[in-house]
């Protein structure tokens, strides 16, 4: 164990002996926790502190941004003059995610992975 774990867990057991846990908000309830299980054990912590900082991978702003504008355009007449350009940044992104090994059916939906897959062959 390394000396900062050793410290560490030498404050907790003396704020559980004092008492400094009981009565805090949310105690006997049920914890909401993320999965991190993608994540490499040595990396959660970083990636917990960079989250809670607002801070995301470039892969995921991407999926964020992309979500956004599909949003975005299914509001918006396509007539437009943004239309064309928020499209053309959309299919962008849609380029760049598939670039990085991501899937983006999570822009169509199951009903147009379903389609992909027939018009691929694939179904």
């Amino acid at each position: 164990m390394w000396l900062i774990d050793q410290l560490v867990e030498q404050h907790v057991s003396e704020a559980q002996k004092n008492g400094d846990f009981d009565n805090l908000a949310g105690s006997g309830k049920k914890l909401v926790l993320d999965d991190d299980s993608h994540v490499p054990h040595e990396l959660r912590a970083a990636y917990r502190l960079m989250k809670n900082s607002g801070f995301l991978p470039p892969e995921l702003e991407m999926r964020r941004e992309a979500i956004e504008l599909q949003e975005l355009l299914a509001g918006i007449d396509s007539s437009d003059d943004n239309y064309q350009a928020h499209s053309k940044r959309l299919v962008l992104l849609e380029a760049k995610l598939r670039q990085a090994g991501l899937s983006t059916d999570f822009l169509r939906g199951d009903y147009g992975a379903q389609l992909n897959q027939r018009f691929d062959g694939e179904a």
